[in-house]
């Protein structure tokens, strides 16, 4: 999952709830030889903030934690569950047994055990501490237990969970380190992963050392390979044309560029591995005092917009229009949730509504209702390269004509994610909730608000809740249908409004790597051009 995962997959916030898997082809590698001992440089467009890798669900958060924290299982392009920290597991109904790998080892020579694992799911289903991956990578009402002799973790469920092991290739675990002091995670790292965390310098780098001896890996994967880099620095790059003009210099070993930026480095031959993903995604603030809770707003501002007219300037004429809400490859529930659903563009239709609503327009030309003027703030992400800033402005001034003065404000990852889960001052948000499985985004689109939940748009709609609580007590695939129901009943009525997906660049310089939602550490090789 990610919040612009992130989401990345990144939540896969661009929410990771980034961490989210997803198919990866991959170009411009050659066949240079590999180099050993070699320093890999990943630009990130903004900070990841406090670093416990449970406690946060933006994009960057997921890429960095990828280094240093492994998850139970893993899932390759094709969606096929693959060993990492466990070699076997088994789901039977409410039950779920996997078997932890022999050795595994903590970056600071401690053992990992069952009940690690097991203090670990229930740290995140413990709603006292307030995880975002309550309910979207581990079931809520979900306990665990471990048996160290056995190696043996079983995690049983207060109900049938169509999508669990997806869950749980998203949820990374924490060393017992970790698990006693907490508050040092924020600086620091406590995983089992092929990297550790040697030095951080927050709003500019973040260096990471390669573990010897690492064989449980995604898929068996280990840090014997050739080619991987002895050094990883993980380095803070705002602007896209700098973090593009790095690449071709040789400063970045790797960077998504989403904007104009990627036509030069693709003409320059740079490797390149892609993901698909939902770029445009608008939500309305429909909390108690906000304006956008009236649903005749949130239509008459969803009417006022050329939708496909800004998924093109957003994604700089690469992208397409957004077909599903879990869009993240391996999609689970394929189909379109989304094109039938959305309003059409109509300025009139949305005057209209406005009229209806008690908002009308003054000499000035912004509308206003007892005495209030009809203001938005609206906020977007700062990781879009010059699409971002355009298809702001251009929301802005199609609302405009409607009578609407709305503000907009471009936040890095950190800060976004902070006003929507914290104070709630927005009415609009630009932000990409990236995940494979409709089962994670439940805890987004219902239940207790935020700062209490993670739902952090308020959303309160009986039609989603039911048609999901529906799904959700069906085998996998076999819900889809009501899973994608679900989700146009949202769209409709204009809830959450998804307009743009693009297939997203990860570029690399004398570099190559598989980039499944996120970019996978032990896939780096170093790369002798």
């Amino acid at each position: 999952m990610k919040l612009t995962r992130v989401v990345t997959s990144g939540l896969c916030l661009t929410l990771a709830l980034a961490g989210c898997t997803s198919a990866s082809n991959s170009a411009g590698a050659g066949d240079a030889p590999v180099v050993e001992g070699g320093t890999f440089t990943y630009g990130l467009a903004s900070d990841p903030g406090a670093l416990d890798p449970q406690m946060g669900a933006g994009s960057n958060l997921f890429a960095v934690t990828k280094f240093a924290y492994d998850a139970l299982v893993s899932v390759d392009e094709n969606g096929e569950i693959k060993p990492h920290l466990a070699k076997d597991w088994k789901v039977d109904g409410t039950t779920v047994t996997m078997t932890l790998n022999e050795g595994i080892t903590c970056a600071d020579g401690a053992k990992l055990t069952a009940t690690d694992v097991a203090d670990n799911l229930n740290f995140i289903a413990d709603p006292k501490n307030a995880s975002p991956f309550l309910g979207v990578f581990v079931p809520a009402g979900a306990k665990a237990a471990g048996e160290n002799a056995s190696g043996v973790v079983t995690l049983t469920l207060a109900q049938p969970a169509p999508f669990v092991l997806n869950g749980l290739g998203d949820t990374p675990i924490v060393c017992p380190s970790g698990l006693k002091n907490r508050a040092a995670l924020a600086k620091t790292t406590a995983g089992t992963g092929p990297y550790k965390l040697v030095e951080a310098a927050p709003g500019d780098h973040y260096t990471y050392e390669l573990r010897e001896g690492y064989t449980w890996g995604p898929d068996g994967a280990t840090t014997a390979e050739k080619g991987l880099p002895k050094t990883v620095v993980i380095k803070v790059v705002p602007n896209e044309t700098t973090a593009a003009n790095l690449l071709l210099s040789g400063g970045l070993s790797a960077a998504h560029i989403a904007g104009p930026d990627a036509a030069r480095l693709e003409k320059a031959g740079l490797f390149t591995a892609g993901t698909p993903y939902l770029s445009g995604e608008q939500w309305y603030n429909h909390a108690k005092g906000r304006v956008t809770e009236d649903p005749q707003v949130r239509q008459a501002l969803t009417q006022a917009l050329d939708l496909p007219q800004l998924q093109k300037v957003l994604t700089a004429g690469k992208g397409s229009a957004a077909t599903h809400l879990a869009a993240n490859a391996p999609v689970a529930c394929p189909g379109d949730s989304v094109s039938k659903s959305l309003p059409v563009k109509d300025p009139a239709a949305a005057a209209a509504l406005l009229d209806k609503a008690g908002w009308v327009k003054g000499a000035n030309g912004v509308r206003a209702k007892a005495g209030k003027p009809l203001a938005l703030k609206f906020l977007y992400e700062n990781n879009q390269g010059s699409g971002g800033p355009a298809a702001a402005e251009l929301a802005v001034q199609q609302w405009k004509a409607i009578g609407v003065d709305a503000t907009a404000t471009a936040q890095t990852e950190t800060t976004l994610t902070g006003t929507l889960f914290g104070a709630g001052d927005w009415d609009v948000a630009w932000v990409s909730l990236n995940v494979s499985t409709p089962d994670q985004l439940v805890p987004f689109l219902s239940g207790p608000a935020a700062p209490k939940g993670t739902n952090f748009a308020a959303i309160n709609d009986a039609e989603y809740t039911k048609a999901a609580t529906t799904a959700s007590a069906t085998n996998g695939a076999e819900g889809c249908d009501s899973w994608l129901a679900a989700e146009s009943a949202l769209i409709s009525k204009a809830s959450i409004v998804p307009f743009a997906e693009i297939d997203l660049q990860t570029f690399g310089k004398a570099a190559k790597f598989a980039v499944p939602g996120q970019l996978v550490p032990t896939s780096i090789r170093m790369l002798a051009k």
